[in-house]
Protein backbone atom coordinates (compact mmCIF):
# COMPACT_ATOMS: atom_id res chain seq x y z
CA UNK A 1 0.00 0.00 0.00
CA UNK A 2 2.34 2.51 -1.21
CA UNK A 3 1.40 6.37 -1.74
CA UNK A 4 0.11 5.94 -5.35
CA UNK A 5 -2.37 8.36 -7.59
CA UNK A 6 -3.24 11.82 -5.11
CA UNK A 7 -6.55 13.03 -6.12
CA UNK A 8 -5.21 16.52 -5.96
CA UNK A 9 -2.81 16.38 -8.85
CA UNK A 10 -4.04 13.28 -10.90
CA UNK A 11 -6.60 14.00 -13.49
CA UNK A 12 -9.71 12.22 -12.83
CA UNK A 13 -12.91 14.34 -12.40
CA UNK A 14 -14.33 15.07 -15.60
CA UNK A 15 -15.37 18.60 -16.35
CA UNK A 16 -16.78 20.37 -19.38
CA UNK A 17 -15.18 23.54 -20.21
CA UNK A 18 -16.96 26.83 -21.81
CA UNK A 19 -15.79 25.74 -25.53
CA UNK A 20 -17.76 22.51 -24.70
CA UNK A 21 -14.48 20.30 -24.51
CA UNK A 22 -14.48 17.86 -21.54
CA UNK A 23 -11.39 17.37 -19.84
CA UNK A 24 -10.10 15.15 -16.97
CA UNK A 25 -8.48 17.23 -13.69
CA UNK A 26 -7.10 16.58 -10.43
CA UNK A 27 -8.71 18.64 -7.38
CA UNK A 28 -6.71 21.67 -7.42
CA UNK A 29 -6.98 22.50 -11.06
CA UNK A 30 -10.83 22.06 -10.83
CA UNK A 31 -10.47 24.76 -8.03
CA UNK A 32 -8.33 27.31 -9.63
CA UNK A 33 -10.44 26.52 -12.57
CA UNK A 34 -13.88 26.62 -11.53
CA UNK A 35 -14.39 30.14 -13.04
CA UNK A 36 -13.83 28.56 -16.48
CA UNK A 37 -15.08 25.05 -15.72
CA UNK A 38 -18.91 25.61 -17.28
CA UNK A 39 -19.94 22.10 -15.06
CA UNK A 40 -18.99 18.41 -14.06
CA UNK A 41 -19.46 16.24 -17.11
CA UNK A 42 -19.76 12.51 -16.13
CA UNK A 43 -22.09 10.91 -17.58
CA UNK A 44 -23.36 8.62 -14.91
CA UNK A 45 -25.96 10.63 -12.27
CA UNK A 46 -24.81 9.00 -9.11
CA UNK A 47 -20.67 9.79 -10.01
CA UNK A 48 -22.12 13.27 -11.20
CA UNK A 49 -23.82 14.04 -7.99
CA UNK A 50 -21.28 12.80 -5.56
CA UNK A 51 -18.88 14.84 -7.54
CA UNK A 52 -20.81 17.85 -6.73
CA UNK A 53 -21.01 17.11 -3.04
CA UNK A 54 -17.03 16.17 -2.45
CA UNK A 55 -16.47 19.74 -4.05
CA UNK A 56 -19.37 21.30 -2.01
CA UNK A 57 -17.52 19.27 1.54
CA UNK A 58 -13.98 20.62 0.51
CA UNK A 59 -15.47 24.26 -0.15
CA UNK A 60 -17.01 24.69 3.04
CA UNK A 61 -14.28 22.99 4.86
CA UNK A 62 -12.10 25.56 3.65
CA UNK A 63 -14.07 28.64 3.91
CA UNK A 64 -14.42 27.27 8.32
CA UNK A 65 -10.65 28.59 8.68
CA UNK A 66 -11.86 31.63 7.52
CA UNK A 67 -14.38 32.32 10.32
CA UNK A 68 -18.27 32.65 10.33
CA UNK A 69 -19.67 33.35 6.56
CA UNK A 70 -22.93 34.64 5.66
CA UNK A 71 -25.31 35.18 1.95
CA UNK A 72 -23.38 39.22 2.04
CA UNK A 73 -20.27 36.62 1.45
CA UNK A 74 -21.50 33.99 -1.02
CA UNK A 75 -22.62 36.63 -2.97
CA UNK A 76 -19.57 38.60 -3.32
CA UNK A 77 -17.75 34.99 -4.03
CA UNK A 78 -20.31 34.13 -6.80
CA UNK A 79 -19.53 37.60 -8.49
CA UNK A 80 -15.91 37.82 -8.01
CA UNK A 81 -14.88 34.17 -7.72
CA UNK A 82 -13.78 31.51 -4.43
CA UNK A 83 -11.46 32.63 -2.29
CA UNK A 84 -8.50 30.15 -4.18
CA UNK A 85 -6.12 30.61 -1.56
CA UNK A 86 -8.12 29.47 1.05
CA UNK A 87 -8.94 26.35 -0.92
CA UNK A 88 -5.59 25.28 -2.20
CA UNK A 89 -4.00 25.89 1.41
CA UNK A 90 -6.90 23.61 3.09
CA UNK A 91 -6.18 21.09 -0.02
CA UNK A 92 -2.43 20.98 0.60
CA UNK A 93 -2.92 21.02 4.51
CA UNK A 94 -4.88 17.62 4.16
CA UNK A 95 -2.85 16.33 1.10
CA UNK A 96 -1.42 13.11 2.61
CA UNK A 97 -5.18 12.13 2.68
CA UNK A 98 -6.24 12.56 -0.57
CA UNK A 99 -3.96 9.35 -1.86
CA UNK A 100 -6.16 6.69 -3.73
CA UNK A 101 -3.49 3.87 -1.85
CA UNK A 102 -2.17 4.54 0.70
CA UNK A 103 -0.47 2.64 4.03
CA UNK A 104 -2.87 4.30 7.02
CA UNK A 105 -4.94 7.04 4.70
CA UNK A 106 -6.58 5.76 1.66
CA UNK A 107 -8.84 8.26 -0.04
CA UNK A 108 -12.61 7.42 0.94
CA UNK A 109 -11.60 3.62 2.32
CA UNK A 110 -11.08 1.51 4.75
CA UNK A 111 -7.68 0.43 5.55
CA UNK A 112 -8.45 -1.89 8.70
CA UNK A 113 -10.40 -4.24 5.85
CA UNK A 114 -6.91 -5.29 5.03
CA UNK A 115 -5.74 -7.16 7.93
CA UNK A 116 -9.19 -8.18 9.68
CA UNK A 117 -9.94 -11.49 9.91
CA UNK A 118 -13.24 -11.30 8.02
CA UNK A 119 -11.67 -9.23 5.28
CA UNK A 120 -8.04 -9.70 4.84
CA UNK A 121 -8.29 -13.42 2.85
CA UNK A 122 -11.55 -12.23 0.90
CA UNK A 123 -11.75 -10.54 -2.17
CA UNK A 124 -14.42 -9.03 -4.42
CA UNK A 125 -14.99 -8.06 -7.61
CA UNK A 126 -14.55 -4.28 -8.59
CA UNK A 127 -18.04 -4.20 -10.01
CA UNK A 128 -19.38 -4.80 -6.53
CA UNK A 129 -19.44 -1.39 -6.15
CA UNK A 130 -20.33 0.02 -9.90
CA UNK A 131 -23.98 0.60 -9.76
CA UNK A 132 -24.01 0.45 -13.81
CA UNK A 133 -22.29 -2.98 -13.63
CA UNK A 134 -23.58 -6.62 -12.26
CA UNK A 135 -22.41 -8.24 -9.76
CA UNK A 136 -23.71 -11.34 -7.47
CA UNK A 137 -27.25 -12.87 -8.38
CA UNK A 138 -27.66 -9.24 -10.05
CA UNK A 139 -29.82 -9.76 -13.50
CA UNK A 140 -27.60 -9.40 -16.65
CA UNK A 141 -29.52 -6.71 -19.37
CA UNK A 142 -26.22 -5.26 -21.13
CA UNK A 143 -23.63 -6.09 -18.43
CA UNK A 144 -21.91 -9.54 -19.16
CA UNK A 145 -18.55 -9.52 -16.75
CA UNK A 146 -17.63 -12.44 -14.68
CA UNK A 147 -17.18 -12.12 -10.18
CA UNK A 148 -14.56 -14.68 -11.00
CA UNK A 149 -12.59 -12.62 -13.79
CA UNK A 150 -13.10 -8.59 -13.48
CA UNK A 151 -11.37 -6.74 -16.41
CA UNK A 152 -9.06 -4.11 -14.72
CA UNK A 153 -10.07 -0.81 -14.47
CA UNK A 154 -7.20 2.50 -13.94
CA UNK A 155 -7.29 4.54 -10.64
CA UNK A 156 -9.26 7.74 -11.55
CA UNK A 157 -12.66 5.56 -12.78
CA UNK A 158 -12.10 3.51 -9.87
CA UNK A 159 -12.67 6.61 -7.53
CA UNK A 160 -15.13 8.36 -9.48
CA UNK A 161 -17.57 4.82 -9.38
CA UNK A 162 -16.70 4.77 -5.15
CA UNK A 163 -17.96 8.12 -4.93
CA UNK A 164 -21.20 7.10 -6.95
CA UNK A 165 -21.76 4.04 -4.82
CA UNK A 166 -21.54 5.09 -1.40
CA UNK A 167 -23.61 7.75 -2.00
CA UNK A 168 -26.36 5.55 -3.69
CA UNK A 169 -26.00 2.26 -2.32
CA UNK A 170 -29.08 0.60 -1.38
CA UNK A 171 -29.25 -0.95 1.45
CA UNK A 172 -29.67 -4.50 2.40
CA UNK A 173 -27.84 -7.78 2.77
CA UNK A 174 -24.04 -7.00 3.59
CA UNK A 175 -23.00 -10.36 5.65
CA UNK A 176 -19.72 -9.09 6.30
CA UNK A 177 -19.46 -7.46 9.83
CA UNK A 178 -23.25 -7.45 9.89
CA UNK A 179 -26.01 -9.35 8.45
CA UNK A 180 -27.68 -6.47 6.58
CA UNK A 181 -26.20 -2.55 6.32
CA UNK A 182 -28.35 0.43 6.14
CA UNK A 183 -28.60 2.46 2.78
CA UNK A 184 -26.51 5.64 1.13
CA UNK A 185 -27.18 9.38 2.15
CA UNK A 186 -29.49 9.50 -1.08
CA UNK A 187 -30.87 5.81 -1.71
CA UNK A 188 -33.80 6.36 -3.75
CA UNK A 189 -33.81 9.79 -4.42
CA UNK A 190 -33.51 12.69 -7.44
CA UNK A 191 -31.02 14.87 -6.21
CA UNK A 192 -31.92 18.70 -6.65
CA UNK A 193 -28.44 20.88 -7.43
CA UNK A 194 -29.19 24.62 -8.95
CA UNK A 195 -26.53 25.02 -11.13
CA UNK A 196 -25.06 28.13 -12.01
CA UNK A 197 -23.11 29.40 -15.19
CA UNK A 198 -20.06 28.19 -14.21
CA UNK A 199 -18.72 25.73 -11.30
CA UNK A 200 -17.64 28.58 -8.55
CA UNK A 201 -21.09 29.80 -8.99
CA UNK A 202 -23.07 26.37 -8.67
CA UNK A 203 -20.84 26.08 -5.81
CA UNK A 204 -21.99 29.22 -4.12
CA UNK A 205 -25.68 28.64 -4.92
CA UNK A 206 -25.69 25.28 -2.83
CA UNK A 207 -23.19 25.71 -0.39
CA UNK A 208 -24.61 25.11 3.14
CA UNK A 209 -24.35 27.69 5.46
CA UNK A 210 -21.13 28.22 8.14
CA UNK A 211 -21.29 26.05 11.38
CA UNK A 212 -22.35 28.12 14.39
CA UNK A 213 -20.18 28.45 17.38
CA UNK A 214 -20.64 25.57 19.78
CA UNK A 215 -21.92 23.53 17.18
CA UNK A 216 -20.63 19.86 17.15
CA UNK A 217 -17.52 19.69 14.26
CA UNK A 218 -19.51 18.48 10.86
CA UNK A 219 -15.98 17.14 9.68
CA UNK A 220 -15.67 15.09 6.03
CA UNK A 221 -14.38 11.72 6.28
CA UNK A 222 -10.82 12.30 5.39
CA UNK A 223 -10.47 14.68 8.31
CA UNK A 224 -11.76 11.59 10.55
CA UNK A 225 -9.37 8.90 11.48
CA UNK A 226 -10.00 5.94 9.70
CA UNK A 227 -13.25 3.49 10.76
CA UNK A 228 -11.96 0.81 13.17
CA UNK A 229 -13.75 -2.78 12.65
CA UNK A 230 -15.40 -1.70 16.23
CA UNK A 231 -16.94 1.26 14.59
CA UNK A 232 -18.12 -0.85 11.23
CA UNK A 233 -20.26 -3.02 13.61
CA UNK A 234 -21.70 -0.50 15.70
CA UNK A 235 -25.52 1.32 15.39
CA UNK A 236 -26.24 3.77 12.69
CA UNK A 237 -25.34 7.26 14.06
CA UNK A 238 -26.39 10.62 12.80
CA UNK A 239 -24.44 12.72 10.42
CA UNK A 240 -22.94 15.84 12.04
CA UNK A 241 -24.13 17.76 8.75
CA UNK A 242 -23.79 18.30 5.15
CA UNK A 243 -20.19 17.19 5.41
CA UNK A 244 -20.51 14.09 7.30
CA UNK A 245 -23.59 13.20 4.50
CA UNK A 246 -21.50 14.18 1.52
CA UNK A 247 -18.66 12.05 2.21
CA UNK A 248 -19.94 9.53 4.51
CA UNK A 249 -18.60 5.96 4.11
CA UNK A 250 -21.52 3.87 3.67
CA UNK A 251 -19.92 0.90 2.81
CA UNK A 252 -16.19 -0.25 4.14
CA UNK A 253 -14.66 -0.27 1.00
CA UNK A 254 -10.21 -1.12 0.01
CA UNK A 255 -8.90 -1.06 -3.57
CA UNK A 256 -6.69 -3.28 -4.44
CA UNK A 257 -4.18 -2.57 -6.65
CA UNK A 258 -2.51 -4.60 -9.57
CA UNK A 259 0.86 -4.77 -10.05
CA UNK A 260 0.62 -2.63 -13.20
CA UNK A 261 -1.42 0.09 -11.30
CA UNK A 262 -4.94 -0.97 -12.36
CA UNK A 263 -7.84 -2.27 -10.37
CA UNK A 264 -9.61 -5.48 -10.50
CA UNK A 265 -10.63 -6.42 -6.99
CA UNK A 266 -11.14 -5.02 -4.05
CA UNK A 267 -11.92 -5.39 -0.05
CA UNK A 268 -15.74 -5.02 0.88
CA UNK A 269 -17.63 -4.87 4.37
CA UNK A 270 -20.52 -2.97 5.93
CA UNK A 271 -19.80 0.57 6.41
CA UNK A 272 -20.64 3.53 8.73
CA UNK A 273 -24.49 3.02 8.70
CA UNK A 274 -26.18 6.26 8.58
CA UNK A 275 -28.85 7.06 10.46
CA UNK A 276 -31.96 9.40 9.54
CA UNK A 277 -33.90 12.28 11.54
CA UNK A 278 -36.20 13.48 9.71
CA UNK A 279 -35.93 16.74 10.92
CA UNK A 280 -32.46 16.92 9.32
CA UNK A 281 -33.36 15.37 5.66
CA UNK A 282 -30.24 15.52 2.91
CA UNK A 283 -30.21 19.05 1.72
CA UNK A 284 -30.52 17.71 -1.74
CA UNK A 285 -33.62 15.64 -1.19
CA UNK A 286 -37.15 16.97 -1.98
CA UNK A 287 -40.73 15.67 -0.96
CA UNK A 288 -43.43 15.69 -2.10
CA UNK A 289 -47.25 15.16 -0.37
CA UNK A 290 -48.03 11.41 -0.37
CA UNK A 291 -51.13 9.75 0.48
CA UNK A 292 -49.72 9.39 3.92
CA UNK A 293 -47.38 12.16 4.41
CA UNK A 294 -44.53 13.69 2.52
CA UNK A 295 -42.72 11.37 0.13
CA UNK A 296 -39.14 11.98 -0.87
CA UNK A 297 -39.07 12.86 -4.50
CA UNK A 298 -37.28 9.46 -6.59
CA UNK A 299 -37.55 8.07 -9.99
CA UNK A 300 -39.36 5.25 -8.94
CA UNK A 301 -42.17 5.33 -11.11
CA UNK A 302 -40.90 7.05 -14.20
CA UNK A 303 -42.73 10.00 -13.53
CA UNK A 304 -42.20 12.95 -15.62
CA UNK A 305 -40.73 15.27 -13.29
CA UNK A 306 -42.17 18.56 -13.81
CA UNK A 307 -45.62 16.86 -12.05
CA UNK A 308 -43.12 17.47 -8.72
CA UNK A 309 -42.42 21.01 -9.32
CA UNK A 310 -44.57 22.23 -6.58
CA UNK A 311 -41.83 20.23 -4.40
CA UNK A 312 -38.80 21.78 -6.04
CA UNK A 313 -40.21 25.37 -5.65
CA UNK A 314 -38.92 27.22 -2.47
CA UNK A 315 -41.71 27.74 0.49
CA UNK A 316 -43.30 24.81 -0.72
CA UNK A 317 -46.71 24.04 0.67
CA UNK A 318 -48.59 21.76 2.36
CA UNK A 319 -46.46 18.52 2.59
CA UNK A 320 -44.51 18.92 -0.24
CA UNK A 321 -40.87 20.31 0.93
CA UNK A 322 -37.93 21.83 -1.19
CA UNK A 323 -34.56 20.65 -0.83
CA UNK A 324 -32.50 23.00 1.73
CA UNK A 325 -30.27 23.69 -1.81
CA UNK A 326 -33.06 25.24 -3.34
CA UNK A 327 -33.69 27.75 -0.44
CA UNK A 328 -29.84 28.41 -0.47
CA UNK A 329 -30.20 29.14 -4.56
CA UNK A 330 -32.91 31.79 -3.31
CA UNK A 331 -31.24 33.49 -0.82
CA UNK A 332 -28.52 33.97 -2.77
CA UNK A 333 -30.72 35.41 -5.81
CA UNK A 334 -32.86 37.47 -3.08
CA UNK A 335 -29.41 39.01 -1.81
CA UNK A 336 -28.22 39.78 -4.97
CA UNK A 337 -30.88 40.95 -7.03
CA UNK A 338 -34.42 40.90 -4.81
CA UNK A 339 -36.47 42.43 -7.65
CA UNK A 340 -35.02 40.48 -10.91
CA UNK A 341 -33.49 37.15 -10.55
CA UNK A 342 -32.36 35.07 -13.52
CA UNK A 343 -33.67 32.17 -14.64
CA UNK A 344 -32.39 29.34 -12.28
CA UNK A 345 -31.05 26.01 -13.66
CA UNK A 346 -31.84 22.95 -12.08
CA UNK A 347 -30.13 19.80 -12.32
CA UNK A 348 -32.07 16.51 -10.83
CA UNK A 349 -30.14 13.40 -10.83
CA UNK A 350 -30.48 10.15 -8.79
CA UNK A 351 -31.21 6.44 -8.63
CA UNK A 352 -34.29 4.77 -7.81
CA UNK A 353 -34.08 1.20 -6.71
CA UNK A 354 -36.10 -1.59 -5.05
CA UNK A 355 -34.42 -2.75 -2.11
CA UNK A 356 -31.34 -4.18 -3.01
CA UNK A 357 -32.12 -4.00 -6.90
CA UNK A 358 -31.38 -1.12 -8.73
CA UNK A 359 -34.19 -0.09 -11.24
CA UNK A 360 -33.04 2.95 -13.34
CA UNK A 361 -31.23 6.02 -12.63
CA UNK A 362 -32.24 9.51 -14.67
CA UNK A 363 -30.56 13.14 -15.11
CA UNK A 364 -32.97 15.94 -15.74
CA UNK A 365 -32.79 19.42 -16.39
CA UNK A 366 -35.22 22.41 -15.83
CA UNK A 367 -35.14 26.23 -15.85
CA UNK A 368 -37.31 28.02 -13.83
CA UNK A 369 -37.80 31.78 -14.00
CA UNK A 370 -36.85 33.61 -11.66
CA UNK A 371 -40.19 35.67 -10.50
CA UNK A 372 -41.27 32.17 -9.21
CA UNK A 373 -38.51 31.71 -7.05
CA UNK A 374 -38.87 35.10 -5.57
CA UNK A 375 -42.63 35.93 -5.43
CA UNK A 376 -44.40 33.57 -3.76
CA UNK A 377 -48.29 34.68 -5.26
CA UNK A 378 -46.32 33.35 -8.50
CA UNK A 379 -44.97 30.45 -6.77
CA UNK A 380 -48.27 29.52 -5.27
CA UNK A 381 -50.16 29.99 -8.90
CA UNK A 382 -47.91 27.52 -10.10
CA UNK A 383 -48.45 25.17 -7.80
CA UNK A 384 -52.01 25.10 -7.86
CA UNK A 385 -51.83 24.70 -12.41
CA UNK A 386 -50.12 21.20 -11.53
CA UNK A 387 -52.45 20.39 -8.97
CA UNK A 388 -55.14 21.11 -11.07
CA UNK A 389 -53.58 19.21 -13.79
CA UNK A 390 -53.06 16.55 -11.50
CA UNK A 391 -56.73 16.51 -10.65
CA UNK A 392 -58.04 15.76 -13.78
CA UNK A 393 -56.08 13.27 -14.39
CA UNK A 394 -57.22 11.37 -11.43
CA UNK A 395 -60.48 11.41 -12.60
CA UNK A 396 -59.97 10.75 -16.49
CA UNK A 397 -58.11 8.01 -14.94
CA UNK A 398 -61.27 6.66 -12.88
CA UNK A 399 -63.51 7.40 -16.39
CA UNK A 400 -61.39 5.34 -18.57
CA UNK A 401 -61.27 2.46 -15.84
CA UNK A 402 -64.82 2.45 -15.86
CA UNK A 403 -64.85 2.43 -20.13
CA UNK A 404 -62.32 0.24 -19.89
CA UNK A 405 -64.83 -2.51 -17.55
CA UNK A 406 -67.51 -2.05 -19.71
CA UNK A 407 -65.97 -3.63 -23.17
CA UNK A 408 -64.67 -6.57 -21.01
CA UNK A 409 -66.99 -9.61 -19.58
CA UNK A 410 -69.13 -8.85 -16.24
CA UNK A 411 -68.22 -5.16 -15.92
CA UNK A 412 -69.58 -4.98 -12.63
CA UNK A 413 -67.39 -7.73 -11.09
CA UNK A 414 -64.50 -6.50 -8.79
CA UNK A 415 -62.15 -8.43 -10.29
CA UNK A 416 -62.77 -7.00 -13.77
CA UNK A 417 -62.45 -3.62 -12.01
CA UNK A 418 -59.32 -4.13 -10.79
CA UNK A 419 -58.44 -5.45 -14.43
CA UNK A 420 -59.37 -2.53 -15.86
CA UNK A 421 -57.72 -0.90 -13.83
CA UNK A 422 -54.57 -2.73 -14.08
CA UNK A 423 -54.87 -2.07 -18.15
CA UNK A 424 -55.15 2.14 -17.99
CA UNK A 425 -52.17 1.87 -15.43
CA UNK A 426 -49.79 0.42 -17.84
CA UNK A 427 -51.24 1.55 -21.22
CA UNK A 428 -50.44 5.08 -22.60
CA UNK A 429 -53.40 7.21 -20.95
CA UNK A 430 -50.78 8.73 -18.42
CA UNK A 431 -47.86 9.35 -21.14
CA UNK A 432 -50.26 10.82 -23.87
CA UNK A 433 -52.06 13.31 -21.62
CA UNK A 434 -48.61 14.49 -19.45
CA UNK A 435 -46.53 15.08 -22.73
CA UNK A 436 -49.44 16.73 -23.89
CA UNK A 437 -49.37 19.23 -21.43
CA UNK A 438 -46.06 19.15 -21.10
CA UNK A 439 -45.44 21.09 -23.79
CA UNK A 440 -46.74 24.06 -22.60
CA UNK A 441 -45.45 24.41 -19.70
CA UNK A 442 -42.28 26.79 -21.11
CA UNK A 443 -45.49 29.61 -21.93
CA UNK A 444 -46.94 28.82 -18.73
CA UNK A 445 -43.77 29.71 -16.59
CA UNK A 446 -42.94 32.55 -18.77
CA UNK A 447 -46.61 34.07 -18.36
CA UNK A 448 -46.35 33.81 -14.55
CA UNK A 449 -43.00 35.48 -14.48
CA UNK A 450 -44.10 38.55 -16.51
CA UNK A 451 -47.23 38.83 -14.63
CA UNK A 452 -50.18 37.58 -17.33
CA UNK A 453 -51.90 35.64 -14.45
CA UNK A 454 -55.04 35.15 -15.90
CA UNK A 455 -54.00 34.48 -19.11
CA UNK A 456 -51.68 32.24 -17.66
CA UNK A 457 -54.64 30.65 -16.44
CA UNK A 458 -56.86 30.40 -19.00
CA UNK A 459 -54.41 29.52 -21.52
CA UNK A 460 -53.46 26.18 -19.20
CA UNK A 461 -56.93 25.39 -18.01
CA UNK A 462 -57.43 24.92 -22.17
CA UNK A 463 -54.26 23.07 -22.12
CA UNK A 464 -55.58 20.56 -19.65
CA UNK A 465 -58.39 19.98 -21.59
CA UNK A 466 -56.80 19.02 -25.09
CA UNK A 467 -54.51 16.81 -22.92
CA UNK A 468 -57.54 15.01 -21.23
CA UNK A 469 -59.33 14.49 -25.08
CA UNK A 470 -56.15 13.42 -27.39
CA UNK A 471 -55.54 10.55 -23.98
CA UNK A 472 -59.46 9.85 -24.05
CA UNK A 473 -59.69 9.94 -28.53
CA UNK A 474 -56.56 7.32 -28.00
CA UNK A 475 -58.03 4.89 -25.58
CA UNK A 476 -60.90 5.10 -27.70
CA UNK A 477 -59.17 4.49 -30.63
CA UNK A 478 -57.36 1.45 -28.58
CA UNK A 479 -61.13 -0.18 -28.29
CA UNK A 480 -61.93 -0.74 -31.43
CA UNK A 481 -65.79 -1.00 -32.82
CA UNK A 482 -66.95 -4.13 -31.41
CA UNK A 483 -70.27 -3.61 -29.77
CA UNK A 484 -69.19 -3.39 -26.20
CA UNK A 485 -66.84 -0.61 -26.81
CA UNK A 486 -69.74 1.77 -28.93
CA UNK A 487 -71.88 0.82 -25.90
CA UNK A 488 -69.27 1.97 -23.90
CA UNK A 489 -68.62 4.92 -25.78
CA UNK A 490 -71.65 5.97 -25.88
CA UNK A 491 -72.29 5.47 -21.85
CA UNK A 492 -69.15 7.72 -20.81
CA UNK A 493 -69.11 10.07 -23.11
CA UNK A 494 -71.34 12.50 -20.97
CA UNK A 495 -69.65 12.09 -17.87
CA UNK A 496 -66.45 12.81 -19.85
CA UNK A 497 -67.48 15.97 -21.57
CA UNK A 498 -69.14 16.62 -17.87
CA UNK A 499 -65.78 16.49 -16.21
CA UNK A 500 -63.91 18.68 -18.93
CA UNK A 501 -67.25 21.22 -18.00
CA UNK A 502 -66.58 21.32 -14.51
CA UNK A 503 -62.42 20.83 -14.32
CA UNK A 504 -61.25 22.44 -17.24
CA UNK A 505 -64.38 24.50 -18.90
CA UNK A 506 -63.98 26.33 -21.90
CA UNK A 507 -62.35 30.12 -21.81
CA UNK A 508 -66.02 30.94 -23.35
CA UNK A 509 -68.25 29.64 -21.01
CA UNK A 510 -66.07 31.22 -18.19
CA UNK A 511 -66.23 34.38 -20.19
CA UNK A 512 -70.38 33.84 -20.44
CA UNK A 513 -70.84 32.74 -16.67
CA UNK A 514 -68.65 36.00 -15.63
CA UNK A 515 -70.87 38.50 -17.99
CA UNK A 516 -74.07 36.29 -16.50
CA UNK A 517 -73.19 37.08 -12.85
CA UNK A 518 -72.52 40.53 -13.17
Amino acid sequence: MERYFNALDEPWLPVRLADGRVAELGLLEVFARSGEIVALADTAPPNLVAHYRLLLAITHRALAVQGPWGTRERARWYREGLPQEAIRNYLEHWRERFWLFHPHYPFMQVPALAHAEETRDKRKPWTQIALASSSGNTPVVFDHALDSDPEAIGPAQALSTLLGFLQFTPGGLVKVLRDADKAGALVNTAALIPVGPTLAQTLCLDLHPASREGDEPDLPSWEREPPSIAALRGEPVLASGPNDRYTRLSRAVLLCREAEGGIRWLHFAAGLALGEDPNAPDPMASFREGSMGPVRLTFGDGRALWRDLPALLPASGGASRAAAVMQYAVSLHAEMNPFDAPHQPLLVAGLASDQAKLLRWRMEQLVLPGGLLLELQKTQLLREAVAAAEALFADLKRLATGLLAETLPDPSSKDTRGRARSLVESGPLAATYFAEAERCLAPLLTALDEGRLEQAHSEWTNVCRQAARRSWDNLLASLGQSPRAVRADARYWPRFCALLNRQAPRPESVAADKEAVS
